[in-house]
């Protein structure tokens, strides 16, 4: 699926050349000009990449990127047997064990405080209260649909069976269940959550991605999701993922202040050993988790090779790549029909958002991506701090054997499928264009 490009062959006239090797430049226009043979340009804005903020989201690059390359040799050598379920090992099981202890915390806390509050004296129940505030800002939240879906469009089955047939499709087809509701954003993303003391499913759908794919490449999107279900994923459990919740409010709250007075010193003193607590098993917990869910995401690939066929999940690989340029051309657009620059005169505009979304998204070359290809692997590029180096998946999934499709999307059942996406497909681009 990717074009040879042929690096050494002379400039000619009008060619742009090399200035190290003298090769042809490949790309160019509205894509970056690079050297494919000695490298030259290939990542123009490396300088620029900002570093990840705070020390325990550096900490998780690190690590992501160690142990994607790591699992990705392992899978490698292991082909086609590599599909056992993650997060049940020891690892696993000492993770579970950690996030008890952390809400174990929260649940102590409480009791202390009334305890305080009802067998105190004095100020001892004033004293209390201030645990019994620590644990319910602590407490594990279990998210609600209404929050989650905030002012998007939200999907049930009544709303769009087409869809909500596909999804339980491609769910029953990596081996797990459907879910309960679509939310629709612009983001250049899409993710499968719980939500509610049941741990119902949610699909978010982002448009800035969704629009860009192939019918096929949507059915490669929707089974990495569900994979991770099917894998048994442990940050995606329940108790470690609250666990790791409550963790990130304690950093918060324990951060330390601007020095601006005598009081913010010794604030920042008295919360010195319990932030370095915090910090410490919050570091723990990611390195009892990191590995299994790394190895999750290249399984959730493998679900998506299944459903979809290895060459549509590959190719969704690239589109991943391009995440950056996609949210730049949203944010171009959004401009230009603010400032009445661009954007569609003639019919629907919400609709022409998505037609020229889709239509500069296809119009990257090969050459790009494989330009993408080489960045990612310069920085170690990856969707966030818990997934392999996107490049490794790729390439792990090129590498194995090849799956045929087990869900052939036609064109006729996915215009049914868009048709059902129309009104929120029209009601986000008119938020998108109007600001």
């Amino acid at each position: 699926m990717t074009e040879t490009i042929d690096a050494g062959r002379p400039a000619g006239p009008g060619r742009p050349a090399c200035p190290d090797c003298g090769a042809t430049l490949t790309g160019g226009g509205v894509h970056v000009a690079w050297c494919s043979g000695c490298g030259w340009n290939t990542d123009p804005g490396a300088d620029a990449e900002e570093e990840p903020s705070g020390r325990i989201e550096r900490v998780r690059r690190r690590l992501a990127r160690r142990y994607g390359e790591q699992l990705f040799a392992d899978l490698t050598a292991a082909g086609d047997d590599a599909t056992a379920p993650t997060g049940r090992g020891r690892s696993g099981r000492l993770a579970g064990c950690l996030a008890l202890a952390v809400h174990g915390l929260t649940v102590a806390l409480l009791a202390a405080g009334l305890a305080m509050i009802l067998a105190g004296t004095g100020l001892v129940p004033v004293l209390g209260a201030i645990p019994v505030l620590l644990a319910v800002v602590l407490r594990p939240r279990f998210g609600s649909l209404r929050k989650a879906a905030a002012d998007l469009p939200v999907l049930r089955r009544p709303d769009a069976p087409e869809l909500f047939g596909l999804l339980d499709e491609v769910a029953s087809t990596v081996g797990t269940t459907g879910v309960e509701a679509v939310v629709v954003d612009t983001a250049v993303n899409a993710s499968v959550r719980t939500y509610g003391v049941r741990q119902r499913r949610v699909l978010t759908v982002g448009l800035g991605l969704w629009e860009t794919l192939s019918p096929q490449e949507r059915i490669a999107l929707l089974g990495h999701e569900f994979g991770h279900y099917a894998h048994g994923d442990t940050r995606h459990g329940l108790v470690v993922a609250t666990a790791f919740q409550s963790l990130d409010t304690w950093s918060y709250t324990l951060a330390p202040q601007e020095s601006t007075s005598l009081l913010d010193d010794l604030m920042n003193l008295a919360t010195a050993l319990p932030r370095a607590a915090v910090d410490g098993v919050a570091g723990l917990l990611d390195h009892l988790t990191l590995r299994g869910s790394q190895r999750a995401e290249y399984l959730a690939d493998e679900a998506a090779a299944r459903a979809a066929g290895s060459e549509a999940a590959a190719a969704l690989m690239d589109r991943l790549l391009c995440a950056g340029t996609l949210t730049g051309m949203l944010r171009r657009e959004a401009v230009a029909a603010r400032t009445r620059r661009g954007g569609d005169r003639s019919g629907d505009a919400a609709e022409g958002l998505w037609r020229r979304l889709a239509a500069q998204a296809a119009a990257v070359p090969a050459t790009e991506y494989e330009r993408l290809r080489r960045v990612a692997e310069l920085r170690g590029h990856s969707v966030d701090s818990t997934h392999p180096p996107t490049h490794l998946r790729h390439r792990l999934l090129t590498a194995r054997a090849s799956h045929e499709p087990r869900i052939a999307l036609d064109a006729e059942r996915a215009a049914r499928v868009d048709a059902e996406l129309g009104d929120a497909r029209r009601t986000l681009a008119r938020q998108l264009l109007n600001g």
